[in-house]
């Protein structure tokens, strides 16, 4: 439904787009239940309008494998304490993933994300 529908998959679902486009999902170097991290990003697409960095959620043990990501796929974010993907996006569809969660209370500007993808044309 990539090409027809914006997608966003948050967390295990942020894992599953970048599986059925070609990454590996690997084990993390630290479990991340509950902590909060500072995110780098490029300032556009879900991200426009954000502080940089910003400080999200995580509630997870798998993540990307960075050297597995698929040309289709752009990494947008990346955590800056253990420098893993945090978002992707397809290049020419409207489907992104965020490993952290913007839901989160504890996620700066996380309804702004929400926002911005409900904007996405």
């Amino acid at each position: 439904y990539g090409g027809d529908i914006p997608i966003l998959g948050v967390c295990l679902g942020h894992q599953c787009i970048a599986q059925v486009y070609g990454a590996d999902i690997v084990h993390a170097g630290h479990l991340m239940h509950g902590k909060t991290s500072l995110i780098g990003h490029e300032g556009n697409g879900l991200l426009t309008g954000l502080i940089n960095p910003l400080k999200a959620t995580r509630y997870h043990s798998l993540v990307i494998e960075r050297e597995s990501l698929p040309d289709c796929l752009k990494e947008t974010a990346v955590s800056l304490d253990d420098n893993e993907v945090m978002a992707v996006k397809h290049r020419d569809y409207n489907v992104f993933g965020l490993q952290f969660h913007p839901e989160s209370i504890l996620t700066n500007d996380g309804l702004k994300i929400i926002k911005n993808f409900l904007e996405v044309k």
